[in-house]
Formats: structure tokens, sequence, C-alpha cells
């Protein structure tokens, strides 16, 4: 099954939700702090995640407008 860009980019930005998630759950279950800070932090990775990446684009590559 070949994949488009379209399907790339979307399941990019799924994974790298997903690793945003993971973050927050370690934080919260190994370094025993409190869940609304985890969330915080949580809150605070994921944009960062997405910034680091410098291909990240846009939801446009995948979105109702995307080619």
């Amino acid at each position: 099954m070949k994949l488009t860009n379209k399907h790339k980019a979307a399941i990019k930005s799924y994974l790298r939700a997903v690793a945003a998630s993971g973050i927050t759950v370690a934080l919260a279950i190994v370094a025993d702090i409190r869940p609304e800070l985890a969330v915080l932090a949580g809150a605070l990775v994921a944009p960062l995640a997405k910034a680091l990446d410098p291909k990240s684009g846009s939801e446009v590559d995948y979105g109702i407008n995307a080619k």
C-alpha cells in the first residue's frame, strides 16, 4: 500500500501528539508529580515538539484544503 504525502503528514502529526502524551504520562508516573503539573508540562512539550521539527509544515498538509 502506497501512502500519499497527505497520509504521511497526518501520521507524522499523530505520532508527534502520541510522543507528547507519552512524555506527560511518564512525568506523572516516574517523577510522581501532581497530575495537573504533568498536564501543564505536556501542554508545553507538544508545541515545542512541533516547533523543533523543521519540516513539520502545518495542518494544511493533510486537512480539508490539502491537495
